[in-house]
């Protein structure tokens, strides 16, 4: 039985989680950076997130893009 890889990147981020949790509740500041640059960090991140997942997906905005998507996914559903 092989652990995937999801498995092991979920672990090891509750894993710093929670030792972060643990320092700040005792006083200490485990991050070389303040709230606020952490903050700025995380939605620069969802940012660029969110445009690369745009740019990537096939967004189909004319009636032609539209209809041509139909076609594809009803060639995928027939095994054509």
């Amino acid at each position: 039985m092989k652990v995937s890889k999801g498995t092991i990147i979920r672990t090891v981020v509750l894993v710093v989680a929670l030792a972060n949790q643990v320092l700040t509740a005792i006083g200490k500041n485990p991050l070389p950076f303040s709230s606020d640059q952490a903050g700025n960090a995380i939605s620069i991140g969802f940012t660029a997130g969110a445009s690369i997942l745009a740019w990537w997906k096939n967004n189909s905005f004319t009636q032609a893009a539209i209809a041509a998507d139909e076609v594809m996914k009803k060639s995928k559903e027939s095994g054509c």
